[in-house]
């Protein structure tokens, strides 16, 4: 009996068995198949009730359970998941692939420098060894030159042939191709790789620049995920990708018999600076392929030595030469295209200011500004076209790449203000320290956008105030991530809100006298950003706040469309900060008067003759090199970091109203550089020198109450002096306190409100790189680490409690982003007179920046 029972036992647990694989395979007819994948293309993961819906909606599904049909949900998704990550992987070793045939050419390309360096070194030791018997023969001399050297300065020797002619212009583009495949490939030019452009599937690609060439140059080699034709457009197409390009004329276009196309060019450039003259340049371009099936487009000017027809003579331009330079495309296998980008320019560095000359003498800002904006441009277009870059705010990419170019090329047309553009220089008031150009013509820069404003009867034109100063110590990148971040320590709301109001069509008036009376706070809206997210464009909105009933009409809200590039320190390119007033619904056309900073960095080489404060830069184009230096400036020459700062504002105004804007103009960038000198003296890199300038002390009373309850607190709280008082002045403890070695500031503590800081002593505001004025800008939480925010987190009741308690070592953040280490932080109450608690006062000792 007992052995039957388990008999039926173990059958019946056979048959539970068969029938739970039965439910668990199921095999789905392609009708059932079609209706879930409908399904998951709505909802890739459904919910238990949408799954039972599913299965009363579809009657094909009813013979499937609900739990069948959340399994096949998991695994579509695995098989997504799993189908992109393949993708990825695919796209991963195709780049690897090209690259590393990327590499193996640059590879090669070394080996024969290397062997060309041994070869020329051989040489010499030999001429040296024979040196005594050759005295009298020179003959030698022309072989002496390296191979390279006589590929860099190319001495064509055609005197019979017809330049002007299509054979003629034919055998110029043939020397200029020879030439230029000599530099993209091969060892005609010394490169020498850049510093952080190091190789990868998701970098740029590798760059390099010149060392001991005439000229400068720049070479770059990427992959690009664009046929080469495609490529080839984009790139010729220069004034898209190329922000310092004015105009690129098309004279003439001769076709060649091998396919080719031979185009004689006539471009403009703006100047960076409004100390010196814009460049022109008069080209060649040839365009052709090669036998391997490679594009090329290479160019180069035509001068006296080259032959040709002669170029434009414009006078406002200096002539420069671009020497043998362009792109060679190669097809990548699986798609995209091979690069090869090479710049090479004489831009005539002899004719600008010594101070200026480093401008014009470095390679790293051809690199930068031509070569490595090529590249970068065609990858953006390469990833919007394949649909990696989502679109922002309802605007398409190539909408937002057209607002940054019209900002870019507005503020350059500002700090230019070309003749034939309509500006003239206005009469100055006696200090040559600001310029007032005018445009009664300002069509060229809104077009039809212009009509509105153009009719009303009283509508003068455009005013430009634009000045330049030399910046010593002060990173660039530092300084525009600091005028972006705090807009109110130099910027005044009742200028904005005239800049505002002039671009509608209605009678605006002159701001009013009491600058800086409307306060208001900036919330910055991104728009886009490049892929390296070296350039972002963004709205911000400025919200006014009225203290009194008759500001109400001025204290509205008022929006920026604004431009930020270079403020990654480790680059070293141009900063750049360009911003116009919009309307809170602004088109895609809508007109632009940009304003704003531009800061590039001068190579270092000077004679050590800086000052370590800021100066004017049009007095330093005073002091020649053995001239007398004023007489507050020291001796530097540690000191390597300098950089020239262009500032260019624009206003439109009425006919009556012209010399009241022009005189509100010219005070307003005064007061503007005079801040921004302020915030370079705050922000410059803290050296050991008695000649740096300390930032003032606060005088005011209410500084002095607060120096005293700090003091106070301490030692009532930690059972000590914070420090021993020298003097009975009224003022003693707050210069003493301001002075402290240690970083000492104070916080607000408010109910549901963020702690911000309200005082810091100077040693603080050296530590978070700021000033007393942007200081209430800056709230606690974002100082602290995450680890330091736990801590405080756990503390505070004991220090509502005792009064005081100390935070072990740690990091924070400056508002600059710079992370600081600190070897312990004292953190205790602050009250009143009246024993209330105040503020909180936080020391950090030892701290030094990582």
């Amino acid at each position: 009996m007992a052995l039957q029972m388990h008999r039926e036992s173990n059958s019946s647990g056979s048959s539970g068995k068969q029938q739970m694989d039965a439910s668990k395979y199921v095999r789905y007819t392609p009708e059932q198949v079609e209706a879930l994948e409908r399904v998951y293309a709505e909802c890739p993961k459904p919910s238990s009730l949408r799954r039972q819906q599913l299965i009363r909606e579809c009657p094909i599904l009813c013979n499937i359970e609900p739990k069948q049909i959340k399994v096949w949900f998991q695994n579509r998704r695995c098989r997504e998941k799993q189908r992109k990550e393949a993708s990825r992987l695919h796209t991963v070793n195709r780049k690897l692939t090209a690259m590393n045939k990327l590499l193996m050419e640059e590879n090669d390309r070394l080996q024969k420098q290397v062997s060309q360096l041994v070869y020329d070194n051989g040489f010499m030791r030999q001429k040296l060894h024979t040196a005594s018997a050759t005295t009298t023969d020179t003959s030698c001399d022309s072989v002496v030159v390296s191979g390279q050297q006589q590929q860099l300065n190319p001495t064509p020797q055609h005197p019979q042939r017809d330049a002007n002619s299509p054979a003629g212009l034919l055998a110029i583009a043939e020397e200029t191709l020879a030439e230029f495949l000599g530099k993209a490939t091969g060892t005609a030019v010394d490169w020498v790789q850049m510093i952080g452009m190091k190789p990868g599937p998701d970098s740029i690609g590798i760059v390099a620049v010149s060392r001991n060439c005439s000229g400068v140059a720049a070479r770059a080699c990427g992959l690009v995920s664009l046929e080469p034709t495609k490529l080839a457009e984009i790139l010729k197409d220069r004034p898209s990708w190329f922000r310092d390009c004015r105009c690129l004329d098309v004279v003439s276009v001769i076709p060649i018999g091998n396919g080719g196309t031979i185009e004689l060019i006539y471009m403009q450039t703006y100047a960076p600076t409004t100390l010196a003259s814009a460049r022109d340049f008069w080209m060649l371009r040839y365009t052709t392929s090669l036998e391997d099936g490679s594009l090329v487009i290479c160019e180069r000017s035509l001068t006296s030595s080259t032959g040709g027809p002669s170029g434009p003579p414009i006078t406002c331009f200096v002539r420069a030469e671009m020497l043998p330079s362009g792109y060679l495309i190669r097809p990548c296998e699986g798609g995209g295209s091979i690069i090869h980008i090479v710049d090479h320019i004489d831009l005539d560095a002899w004719s600008v200011p010594e101070v200026l000359r480093p401008l014009y003498e470095s390679s790293k800002i051809i690199a930068q500004q031509m070569t490595m904006a090529a590249l970068r441009y065609a990858r953006q277009i390469s990833q919007e076209t394949n649909g990696e870059i989502q679109c922002s705010g309802g605007r398409q990419p190539a909408v937002l790449r057209a607002l940054s170019q019209k900002l870019c090329r507005g503020f350059n047309d500002a700090v230019n203000g070309f003749i034939d553009d309509g500006w003239s220089i206005m009469g100055s008031d006696g200090v040559e320290d600001i310029t007032i150009a005018i445009n009664s013509s300002p069509s060229k820069f809104f077009g039809s956008q212009c009509n509105s404003l153009s009719m009303l009867p009283t509508f003068g034109g455009i005013l430009c105030a634009r000045a330049s100063m030399l910046l010593q110590d002060v990173p660039p990148a530092l300084l525009i991530r600091f005028l972006r971040e705090h807009r109110s320590e130099w910027a005044d709301y009742g200028v904005d809100a005239y800049c505002a109001a002039s671009l509608k069509a209605s009678p605006y008036a002159v701001p009013c006298a009491k600058l800086g009376g409307f306060p208001s706070s900036q919330v910055i809206l991104p728009l886009a950003q490049t892929v390296e997210h070296e350039e972002f464009l963004e709205v911000v909105r400025l919200e006014g706040h009225a203290f009194s009933p008759e500001d109400i009409a001025l204290s509205r809200d008022m929006y920026l469309l604004q431009l930020c590039s270079g403020v990654d320190e480790t680059s070293g390119a141009c900063s750049q900060l360009v911003f116009a007033p919009i309307d809170e619904s602004f088109g895609d056309d809508a007109p632009l008067l940009p304003s704003g900073f531009r800061v590039i960095p001068l190579d270092s080489k000077t004679d050590g003759h800086g000052a370590t404060r800021t100066l004017d830069l049009a007095s330093a184009l005073e002091v020649g090199p053995g001239g007398a230096r004023p007489a507050g400036e020291v001796d530097a020459s540690n000191q390597n970091l300098r950089s020239v700062l262009t500032i260019a504002f624009q206003f439109a105004f009425e006919n009556h109203y012209r010399d009241s804007v022009a005189a509100m103009a010219r005070h307003y960038v005064r007061s503007i550089v005079g801040s921004v000198q302020r915030v370079a003296m705050a922000i410059a890199p803290s050296r050991l020198s008695s000649h740096m300038v300390p930032k003032p002390l606060p005088g005011s009373p209410e500084a002095v109450t607060l120096a005293q309850w700090i003091c106070r607190s301490y030692r009532m709280h930690v059972g000590r002096d914070l420090f021993q008082v020298d003097s009975q002045a009224g003022d003693a403890v707050l210069k003493q306190l301001w002075h402290h070695t240690d970083s000492i500031m104070c916080c607000s503590v408010k109910m549901n409100a963020s702690a911000v800081f309200t005082f810091a002593n100077q040693a603080g505001l050296d530590m978070l790189e700021t000033t007393l004025v942007a200081l209430q800008d800056i709230i606690l939480e974002k100082i602290l680490d995450e680890a330091g925010r736990k801590t405080l987190l756990s503390e505070f009741s004991k220090i509502m409690h005792q009064g005081y308690a100390y935070l072990p070592s740690g990091v924070c953040v400056s508002s600059m982003g710079r992370l600081i280490s600190y070897e312990q932080a004292i953190i205790w109450k602050v009250v009143n007179d009246d024993n209330s608690n105040h503020c909180l006062a936080f020391m950090f000792i030892n701290w030094s920046f990582v």
